[in-house]
């Protein structure tokens, strides 16, 4: 995604993925209700992963690859502490977790894990919906 976009792609490309952010919420709960705990971490990252990218889009960043993100969100969203310290521990603890179950032999996860990082998914994404609140001008 290299090209500028105008205002109204942007806006609709930020409501987009928000909106899947929030259905692979859903997706992660139905997969650890399941017992398929991998594929709920898996789901969990990426729930966080469409957040962030609309979040990032919202400062006008674009991020081409998943390291991408995950850089330009501690460079433009943690560091300039528009979003905790916190929020960058879990996102980059869920990319690394997402990356090992894709690509590693062995990788398991398991209920306690799901039930750890679902509450930080959860909060991760309702403080980005936060910073589309009309009174934030950072």
């Amino acid at each position: 995604m290299k090209e500028q976009l105008d205002i109204e792609s942007r806006q609709a490309l930020i409501q987009y993925r928000l909106q899947r952010a929030e259905e692979t919420l859903e997706e992660a709960a139905i997969l650890a209700d399941a017992k398929h705990y991998n594929a709920a971490m898996n789901r969990l990252y990426y729930a966080c992963y469409y957040a962030v990218v609309a979040a990032l889009l919202r400062y006008g960043v674009n991020a081409s690859t998943h390291s991408g993100v995950k850089t330009m969100f501690g460079l433009h969203l943690i560091s300039k502490q528009r979003l905790s310290n916190e929020h960058g521990k879990t996102f980059n603890r869920l990319f690394e977790i997402r990356h090992s179950g894709d690509y590693d032999d062995f990788v398991y996860c398991d209920e306690d894990m799901v039930k750890e990082y679902t509450p930080k998914a959860q909060t991760l994404i309702f403080n980005i919906q936060q910073l589309f609140s009309p009174s934030l001008s950072k």
